[in-house]
């Protein structure tokens, strides 16, 4: 078994509440996966992450094919092993990275760039992503696709969307070959996700949508958001594309985070997302709390008794106050990352949790507006970060 989907009920809104099945365990979904970009969680180590429930994190076959490269982790017994890591791993191609670069080369065979701290040439193609996550041993691969920036013109992003058609089917071809010599020598399968392109443009989406859907893959995702467009446009795109998409499989939407993002990605049919938000906005003191984003760091907090949040269980808020979080940023001690950190993962567990809870109660649309009302409301000077 490669990986199963099981979509136990959809909401009136067009919320799903399902379960992905995989040889490393089950997990529900709508599902918020935590980044590990470099095999590891900034801030937190693997036990903790366990202890908030996280059983499924993305980390970058980019980054990690750079540095320490995929060899090394090979040889280290695979990315669970190398990150001491039980649970599910999902790894991202470097589409999204790679095309991010400046003075980027790409044509049909794949993309030519330069490391940008060290100069070197590298070269990307789709079996080459293929091997480099193969040989990471991640549970989830995804195929190598050309992202496109916000706006992008017609012409541009219909090239780009073909392309990335064409380089999904050599990414399934190269994965079923790799998928032969593992299951020859005893390793885990892995599961292949194709990735749905197309900028902003109905037709495209469909298009990429149509085709992608027709490799019959266990799992398609949604790319080319969250790259500037904002949460109307996202959730028009999205609209328009998830009508597209299997039913049966689990749909992706890659690299969205913010929580008001996640409930509109929910409502659209969407099963999975993924971002580096809960912990980068920890590193900068900022906190996600139900009445709105808390930035710590703020001079009223110095004396503040209560906890971050006074509705959180998590470890954080119940040790500590907001008074030492706020030392612990101005001392710029390296445990306000964790500790903000751990907030914001739990926080998180927590919102998908009572998402997972509303759709099965069939009251999602009445549970997010009742969550964005506090969430977004703003103080008396308009501020909607504390």
């Amino acid at each position: 078994m490669t990986l199963t989907f099981r979509l136990l009920k959809t909401d009136p809104s067009g919320a799903r509440l399902g379960a992905i099945s995989t040889p490393r365990g089950e997990f529900p979904t709508p599902l918020f996966m935590p980044v590990a970009t470099q095999a590891a969680l900034k801030a937190v180590d693997p036990q903790r992450a366990e202890e908030l429930g996280v059983r499924l994190l993305l980390a970058n076959a980019y980054h990690l094919h750079l540095r320490p490269g995929e060899d090394v982790v090979a040889a280290m017994g695979g990315i669970h092993a190398f990150m001491s890591w039980p649970h599910g791993v999902i790894t991202d191609s470097g589409g999204y990275q790679v095309f991010s670069l400046p003075d980027r080369v790409i044509d049909e065979e794949g993309v030519r760039f330069r490391v940008e701290k060290e100069g070197r040439p590298v070269a990307l193609t789709p079996e080459r992503a293929i091997a480099i996550q193969r040989q990471l041993g991640s549970d989830i691969a995804m195929a190598f696709d050309e992202c496109v920036a916000y706006p992008a013109p017609y012409p541009y992003a219909k090239e780009a969307m073909e392309r990335t058609v064409r380089w999904a089917r050599r990414c399934l071809a190269a994965h079923l070959e790799l998928e032969k010599l593992a299951r020859d020598e005893g390793q885990r399968p892995q599961a292949l996700f194709a990735i749905v392109q197309g900028s902003t443009y109905p037709e495209l989406r469909r298009q990429c949508a149509e085709e992608l859907a027709a490799l019959d893959l266990p799992g398609i995702a949604v790319g080319g958001l969250s790259v500037g467009e904002g949460l109307d446009v996202m959730a028009e795109v999205l609209g328009f594309t998830a009508p597209y998409l299997p039913p049966d499989r689990p749909r992706y939407l890659m690299g969205v985070g913010l929580p008001e993002d996640l409930l509109a990605s929910v409502e659209a049919g969407m099963d999975m997302s993924d971002c580096i938000i809960p912990t980068k906005y920890a590193r900068s003191g900022v906190l996600f709390t139900r009445v709105g984003r808390m930035r710590i760091t703020r001079p009223h907090f110095r004396k503040d008794k209560y906890p971050p949040d006074t509705n959180c269980r998590c470890y954080t808020c119940l040790h500590f106050t907001r008074a030492y979080l706020h030392h612990l940023f101005t001392a710029d001690e390296i445990l306000g990352d964790t500790l903000a950190s751990i907030h914001n993962l739990h926080f998180y567990a927590d919102l998908m949790a009572r998402v997972r809870e509303a759709i099965a109660q069939g009251r999602f649309a009445a549970f997010k507006a009742e969550f964005l009302a506090g969430y977004l409301r703003e103080d008396k000077k308009g501020r909607n970060v504390r």
